[in-house]
């Protein structure tokens, strides 16, 4: 599940994790829930946006950085 395309863009995978974040902070597991997707494939989608500096980790959630938000209004 690819969520940064080679021009550096969030793919439809990654839209759908950012657009759970937007309500908040998140653990992966939540997410996972919330999209209904595998946990493993959560985790590997946040690390690359986190890559991509579209998401931001916090302890053990994950929340929107600001270059995100264009990408969710």
């Amino acid at each position: 599940m690819a969520c940064i395309s080679p021009d550096g863009k969030p793919t439809g995978s990654g839209l759908a994790l950012l657009r759970v974040l937007k309500a908040g902070p998140r653990p992966p597991d939540e997410v996972a829930m919330e999209t209904g997707r595998p946990v493993f494939a959560v985790r590997s989608g946040l690390r690359e946006l986190e890559g991509a500096a579209l998401v931001v980790r916090k302890g053990e959630d994950y929340e929107l950085a600001p270059a995100a938000m264009e990408y969710v209004e």
